[in-house]
């Protein structure tokens, strides 16, 4: 992440957090986040990974476009995963519909935190083999093949075999309360 998209991404962060009427400390507590770092991803210099980013947007209520500051082409990554945002859509009734093209390394296991209920994940495999979904309810995927899932549950990506993971992950965000 360059330093202007760092800087808008700790911008909107701190926004969104003020707009809650939280301190600094309050939503690093909720998010599992060192207070130190949270204020240095606000003020734009760390980057932030995308486990911190879905750690406050979920703490925070907001999809994760809403942290990266609706600005399609940014990418966020943490070991064996990167995400880029390819569109972002809040529809009149409130529900926001996220685009991203994600890459997996080969080995790659990936956990992400529980988006709310209500949240719809769809993986598209465009290349490679993955498990996906909810513990113990994880859907073998390949090229091709999609799986689906309420994102309300811990849930996660494994590679499977020795090829990266390409796939389009869409996730329908109900609206909520501000």
């Amino acid at each position: 992440m360059d330093s202007e998209v760092a800087a808008a991404v700790g911008a909107r962060l701190r926004a969104t957090r003020q707009a809650r009427d939280l301190s600094v400390g309050a939503l690093a507590s909720r998010a599992g986040v060192g207070k130190g770092s949270l204020s240095e991803i606000e003020n734009g210099v760390r980057n932030p990974t995308l486990g911190t980013l879905y750690a406050l947007a979920g703490a925070l209520g907001v999809p994760l476009a809403t942290l990266l500051a609706d600005r399609p082409g940014v990418e966020v990554a943490s070991e064996g995963i990167g995400a880029r945002l390819l569109d972002a859509t809040r529809h009149a009734d409130g529900t926001t519909v996220e685009v991203y093209l994600l890459h997996l390394d080969p080995g790659a296991r990936h956990r992400s935190p529980a988006h709310g209920a209500g949240v719809i994940e769809h993986l598209l495999v465009t290349h490679g083999h993955a498990l996906a979904g909810l513990p113990g309810q994880e859907s073998a995927v390949g090229p091709g093949e999609t799986a689906v899932w309420e994102s309300s549950a811990e849930h996660g990506y494994t590679v499977l075999g020795d090829a990266a993971v390409e796939a389009v992950l869409t996730i329908r965000s109900p609206a909520r309360d501000a």
